[in-house]
């Protein structure tokens, strides 16, 4: 008992130091949890404002290339690349490619002429059975530190001809690039683009009604792209050429004239968008078909295109999956005479198609184009005798490409273009040999 209370004694004279100390150091850890309570929402502060200043860094640097792109292609970034003073591999050896294409179809009848149309280029079905198509040899390279040169020829089993045979400046200051020889317009979507490089194994009816398949220019194009974010690019083409729908002009001015604009841009990491507005007017004098005799075609026409693209990949990664929807509307307006008969109507066309990848390697298409006459009753009994009808398709197509040198591809058509319809089947082979310049967006 003695012992108990000084015990006691100690003890309680012991417990307000106790209790003092465990408020301080209760008092230490809230002060600690609130330092890393605040540390913490700095830290997600900051780690926000950088994932944001990403993101803008991102598209920033998405618009550049997408205006680098338009303002040079590759074929120019080739060349700029392989200039300089530098003694690279293509300064002074050119890159050479060649396109292997060919197909199996059926066909039933098949067609090679738009009812209440002109032909011309390379339109129609074909024949059943298999087709060598056209192979494409082609030859790149920069000229020095000012000049890139190209040159594509076709090669089938009727001959060789130049496709495209150009020269293009490289280093114009302000966003100006000039471009003289042989070369596709750049009016509308997909004249620009090479056929091996479509969508779908033919080209859409509006194209095959009013530009033979694709217009091609002997003279001069002058474009320009703006430095914005947004993508603005105007161009001027002048024609002394005999491509259809225009024809050769012995004068010294050229016989057709192109106008266009394209804007486009960005939305997000995933989606990319492009529209523009093409005007191609040309004085035909006596614009015959092949075989066709008579006159043919005397006066004014202009051609107005309208185009529209979007596409969609995730993160912008083509490689997995991506989905690409695009059309364009065609209107032409002829003023003139056929056969020695007044004529004056319009004609228009349009066609919308998408594309899916649905997973690496694999695609599926959809496409509906159409091509509406108006040739008016004083020209029945004449090539281009109004039919009364428009003309239609609907195709769909699947296709596997295991790199990106090679594609397979089988379509199926239901096509109203004459007044039989026709269940057409096409398996197609698309080969890549060599160096070849991707195409524009």
């Amino acid at each position: 008992m003695k012992l108990i209370y000084p015990v006691a004694i100690l003890l309680a004279a012991g417990l307000p130091m106790t209790a003092s100390a465990a408020e301080d150091l209760a008092g230490e850890v809230a002060e600690l949890k609130q330092q890393v309570a605040e540390l913490k929402t700095d830290y997600e502060a900051r780690i926000a404002d950088l994932e944001q200043r990403l993101a803008k860094a991102e598209l920033s640097a998405k618009g550049a290339r997408r205006n680098a792109s338009k303002a040079m292609d590759l074929a120019e970034e080739t060349a700029i690349q392989s200039s300089g003073g530098s003694s690279a591999p293509n300064a002074f050896n050119p890159g050479i490619g060649a396109i292997l294409e060919g197909r199996y179809a059926s066909v039933d009848g098949g067609w090679q002429q738009i009812p209440g149309f002109q032909p011309g280029g390379e339109i129609g079905t074909g024949d059943s059975g298999f087709e060598l198509g056209e192979a494409e040899l082609n030859l790149q390279s920069s000229v020095d530190t000012k000049f890139y040169g190209n040159l594509t020829v076709a090669l089938s089993g009727d001959g060789a001809e130049i496709e495209e045979a150009w020269m293009q400046t490289t280093g114009l200051p302000g966003g100006v690039t000039v471009k003289g020889g042989r070369f596709f317009s750049n009016a509308g979507y997909l004249n620009s683009v090479h056929a091996h490089a479509d969508d779908f194994v033919d080209r859409p009816l509006p194209y095959q009604a009013f530009l033979g398949g694709q217009y091609a220019e002997d003279g001069v194009q002058a474009r320009w792209v703006a430095p914005t974010a947004l993508l603005v690019e105007l161009g001027a083409e002048l024609d002394w050429g005999a491509d259809f729908p225009a024809t050769a002009n012995g004068d010294s001015s050229p016989g057709s004239y192109t106008l266009y604009a394209k804007v486009g841009g960005d939305v997000g990491a995933d989606n990319a968008w492009q529209t523009g507005i093409g005007r191609i007017s040309t004085d035909a004098t006596n614009r015959v078909a092949e075989g066709e005799t008579g006159g043919g075609f005397t006066g004014n026409s202009d051609l107005t295109i309208l185009d529209f693209v979007w596409k969609w990949a995730p993160g912008g990664n083509t490689t997995v999956r991506n989905f690409k929807v695009q059309g364009e509307y065609i209107r032409r307006s002829e003023d003139g005479s056929y056969d020695g008969v007044p004529y004056k109507g319009d004609q228009s066309g349009w066609y919308l198609q998408g594309a899916w990848q649905f997973r690496p390697l694999w695609r599926v298409g959809l496409r509906y184009d159409t091509a509406d006459p108006d040739s008016g009753p004083l020209l029945a009994g004449t090539l281009i005798e109004d039919p009364g009808r428009s003309a239609s398709r609907i195709s769909a197509m699947i296709d596997y490409s295991p790199s990106e040198f090679s594609r397979l591809r089988l379509q199926y058509t239901n096509d109203r273009v004459t007044t039989e319809t026709e269940n057409q089947w096409y398996l197609q082979y698309i080969m890549s040999m060599g160096a070849h310049g991707a195409h524009q967006f």
